[in-house]
């Protein structure tokens, strides 16, 4: 919950989220957009949108109660950018989101490739009949005309499974915005896993109250906080990724966990409470100028949350512990923070109550670690990286220090939700199923989906070359060009300018083995932008960089 407007937010967005210039939309070769289904107002009987068409939401959509929307997977939803359009399900409405990994379901702007933005569109809401901590049934924030709230812990609001959500986040009046998606008292008979945001205007997910548990998590380059807990939010969630763009961040200050009981700091019950394990929050460094990043985990205003092996990295603040409610439920209990890591803090630990309460004592007690490089997490360089044009490998390098040292007996983990995995962060070691692989769009910009059904990415049916990048990126002389190699083979490295025109062949032929390769580039390349381009006998992939010296 922050303080924008909406002229604000979409002046920000159009100085620092314009993405892709006219190069890059060319690598979209896509035909013109067929005549789509427009939907507005109101749906009041049961409806299922199939995948052989293409949907445009305009306006505030509603699902009524006793109505439930069933979406086929590989169905592809856009938001109408002039009516911010949103879809709404309203308590005791349903939806069927049932994507697939090979086909997602994918909500997304209507904007050409090449011209979408933050904020192009509303976001999907969810409204239950489960507890929160707020009187009665208050509206969901973000303008729109929905309650939410009640006393059934085990409301269900439907399903959503492999579902992609891209360019969504409004910010309508201070303190009420439509994030990517937001839950309001959803209850944990609803289902949740594989769910994506990328580049949300606002949060990308954020909990009011509620009990709904959700696993496969992605929030890619928000400009506000991942994820955001409020209003006696008591879920559970397991393996989730944040990476963010580090020259994008909201003006009241961007986290990657945000926190709170309520606004007033208040007892009121349910406490919010949630336990996450499994989360690996990126940003990488350096920070943009005007970026206001703040801290990996604001925890405040007598907020209960718990976090378990978890991964953190590059935020100028670790973990605050913000007022003297939240520091008691540390050390009474109910807060949990154990077996977690960060790095690259420049602050690691921080309170912002000008009291004495010990926090790195805290943190240092629960068998958490920290590092002073994001280079100690021994992490696969790309995850450090924010690029358009590729999808970093996740899965741990045998060498990390994340491979082990997660531990599941805190009570907090019981009940058979959790997983008991032997790592920290959100992947395993590399051989083991990259979970985020083939169904996310780390490249939503310059996807076509204007072809009903076409909701991945242009992909290599090959996963021979694996989280290809350029680093740095931009180059101000010297670049190496960098990948994983799934099996030995032959590979040929070209550079090729902004017009297609191959300036260097820098490898040819070159017989390596599996794993990690970096390969330098020309340090003569001239100032601009250009591809590099690795070919293998199953494959060829590319990846954008600028050199600027």
């Amino acid at each position: 919950m922050k303080k924008l407007l909406l002229p604000a937010l979409l002046a920000c967005t159009a100085a620092a989220a314009v993405l892709p210039t006219a190069d890059a939309v060319a690598q979209a070769v896509c035909p013109a957009a067929p005549a789509p289904i427009v939907v507005q107002g109101t749906i009041t009987t049961n409806t299922t949108w199939t995948r052989n068409n293409v949907y445009l939401l305009r306006d505030f959509v509603y699902v009524e109660n006793g109505a439930t929307l069933t979406i086929e997977s590989g169905t592809i939803i856009k938001g109408e950018k002039s009516t911010k359009g949103t879809l709404i399900i309203k308590q005791g409405a349903r939806i069927e989101a049932n994507g697939t990994a090979t086909q997602p379901i994918v909500f997304t702007s209507n904007e050409p490739a090449g011209q979408r933005a933050r904020g192009d569109w509303g976001g999907l809401i969810l409204c239950g009949r489960a507890p929160i901590n707020q009187a009665g049934t208050p509206t969901i924030e973000g303008g729109v005309q929905a309650v939410y709230g009640g006393t059934d812990p085990n409301d269900n609001s439907g399903t959503l499974r492999y579902v992609r959500i891209e360019f969504p986040g409004i910010a309508f009046q201070p303190n009420s915005e439509i994030n990517g998606l937001t839950l309001g008292g959803v209850g944990a008979g609803t289902t949740i896993d594989y769910v994506q945001v990328a580049y949300s205007g606002d949060d990308s997910f954020e909990w009011f109250g509620g009990t709904v548990n959700a696993k496969h998590l992605v929030a890619i380059a928000a400009t506000d906080d991942d994820f955001d807990t409020d209003f006696g939010f008591t879920g559970k969630v397991q393996y989730a990724v944040t990476l963010r763009d580090p020259n994008s961040a909201d003006v009241s200050g961007s986290t990657a966990f945000e926190s709170d009981n309520d606004g007033q700091s208040s007892t009121l019950t349910p406490r919010t409470a949630p336990v996450f394990s499994n989360v690996t929050a990126i940003l990488p460094n350096p920070i943009g100028a005007t970026a206001n990043f703040t801290r990996a985990m604001h925890l405040r205003r007598n907020t209960s949350i718990s976090i378990f092996n978890s991964v953190f990295s590059g935020w100028p603040q670790g973990l605050t512990l913000d007022g003297s409610t939240t520091q008691a439920n540390a050390t009474a209990g109910t807060l949990v923070l154990k077996n977690n890591v960060m790095a690259a803090m420049a602050t690691p630990y921080s309170q912002q109550s000008g009291g004495t309460y010990d926090v790195a004592g805290f943190w240092t007690s629960n068998a958490n670690t920290t590092y002073t490089n994001a280079s100690d997490l021994g992490l696969n360089a790309d995850n450090f990286v924010f690029q358009q044009f590729y999808a970093p490998n996740f899965t741990l390098p045998a060498a990390s220090p994340l491979v082990s040292g997660a531990a599941f007996a805190d009570a907090k983990l019981a009940g058979g939700f959790f997983d008991n995995v032997a790592y920290r962060g959100a992947f395993g070691p590399a051989g083991t199923t990259n979970w985020a692989a083939g169904w996310t769009n780390f490249n939503p910009q310059v996807t076509c989906y204007n072809v009903a059904a076409q909701t991945l990415a242009a992909k290599s049916a090959s996963d021979q070359v694996q989280g290809l990048g350029v680093f740095p990126n931009p180059a101000a002389g010297a670049a190496k060009v960098s990948f994983e190699l799934k099996r030995p083979g032959s590979v040929t490295v070209r550079v090729l300018d902004v017009t297609g025109r191959t300036v260097a062949v820098v490898k040819e032929n070159l017989k390596l083995g599996a794993g990690q390769q970096h390969i330098e580039l020309p340090a003569t390349l001239k100032n601009g932008l250009y591809t590099a381009a690795v070919q293998t006998e199953e494959t060829s992939q590319a990846v954008r960089f600028e050199v600027s010296k």
